[in-house]
């Protein structure tokens, strides 16, 4: 049996996204342990929980003190001895998790940096540092798309640019029939709708202004907002905020969407990003409008793909536009032959190619040094 130990910022049944993507593939040739990041709770102690052949680590801890990293050490170990794990790879979302996994011997160390996660809002005064210790450990590094590559690719000898993929036959289902859900089926239309986490990368002011110059178009808001003030986000009646949805209620509500939005600020916490929700949209059949992010704008705005924006008058432009010209038959074949290579699955057979080319690398270096 092999084993993969992931050590991620991120709670697994947060938001369905490139960890939950990967993951679950990887689960099919490694019994895949997903340590989430250490929480507060009555006692020191750990739960697991399977999910699509995924094992969750729940680590939880009484209070913090300076014996917290080890106390935290000494629940990984735990689960080590519980299921016999001795030979194992150890993959990295967070660099801030080696405070507590110095102890490891890996075969092989993966970081999988889908994010700047300097950049965010609340990151750790350490994370630099740490990240410059994974970068020294690990054995291959993956970015969640070119532009963080290109940020980082000075920085270590196996770097590779692994963008975001995508389900496509999840998402097809949008241009198919499905119910409107109950919440959202009482909106009128034109609908114009965003899935994904609202916080500090969301552009709030464009939601503002537009939904002010535009007040007979709904805008459909699906996710959880973290990390900012709800009381911040602009409120309308043709604004709608319909909370979290799971990842398999996503096509349904697309379904019924106009436009589908990339509602991203351009600010340090997204000149790195890569949005997943990019060729999710486009699997759905839905035209896309979107802020520049780099990485929308290369490949998806000069493939003419999607709609890039800079501000509210070019937003209403675009979407008139959209709107004007309800044959999109040629747009969505380019679509689909843009798509065409692109899953989930190629992603991890990419990434699963490296890792094993290492591993024979390292063999063979040891078979030499005999």
């Amino acid at each position: 049996m092999k084993y993969l130990l992931c050590f991620s910022h991120l709670s697994w049944n947060f938001v369905y996204q490139r960890p939950q993507h990967l993951l679950t593939r990887f689960a099919k040739q490694y019994q895949v342990f997903y340590f989430e990041e250490p929480k507060l709770g009555d006692s020191d102690r750990y739960t697991v929980n399977i999910q699509d052949g995924v094992y969750i680590i729940e680590l939880i801890i009484s209070e913090h003190n300076e014996f917290t990293n080890q106390r935290i050490q000494n629940l990984i170990l735990n689960v080590l001895r519980e299921y016999d794990i001795k030979d194992y790879l150890t993959w990295y979302y967070t660099p801030m998790a080696l405070q507590f996994t110095g102890m490891l011997q890996p075969q092989k160390v993966i970081f999988d940096s889908m994010d700047e996660l300097s950049a965010f809002r609340f990151a750790p005064p350490k994370l630099l540092e740490m990240e410059e210790e994974l970068f020294r450990k690990a054995d291959v590094v993956f970015t969640g798309g070119h532009s963080l590559y290109q940020a980082k690719k000075g920085r270590h000898h196996n770097i590779h640019a692994m963008p975001s993929s995508i389900d496509k036959s999840h998402f097809e289902k949008a241009r198919q029939y499905q119910p409107d859900p109950e919440d959202q089926c009482a909106i009128g239309f034109p609908r114009l709708g965003f899935f994904g986490v609202v916080d500090e990368r969301f552009d709030i002011e464009l939601l503002r202004d537009v939904s002010a110059q535009r007040p007979d178009w709904q805008f459909v808001i699906i996710g959880p907002v973290v990390k900012i003030n709800p009381d911040d986000l602009p409120r309308a009646e043709n604004i709608h905020y319909l909370g979290s949805k799971s990842y398999s209620e996503l096509p349904s509500y697309i379904a019924h969407w106009d436009i589908a939005l990339i509602l991203f600020a351009l600010n340090e916490s997204t000149e790195f990003i890569s949005p997943t929700k990019t060729p999710e949209y486009l699997a759905a059949g839905k035209p896309v409008i979107s802020t520049a992010i780099r990485d929308v704008v290369q490949p998806y705005g000069n493939a003419s793909l999607v709609q890039i924006i800079d501000d509210a008058d070019s937003f209403i432009l675009a979407a008139e536009k959209i709107m004007a010209d309800p044959d999109r038959d040629h747009w969505l074949r380019t679509v689909d032959h843009f798509l065409e290579d692109e899953s989930w699955d190629q992603a991890f057979s990419r990434m699963n190619a490296l890792i094993d080319k290492i591993e024979i690398t390292n063999k063979q270096k040891q078979i030499n040094h005999v």
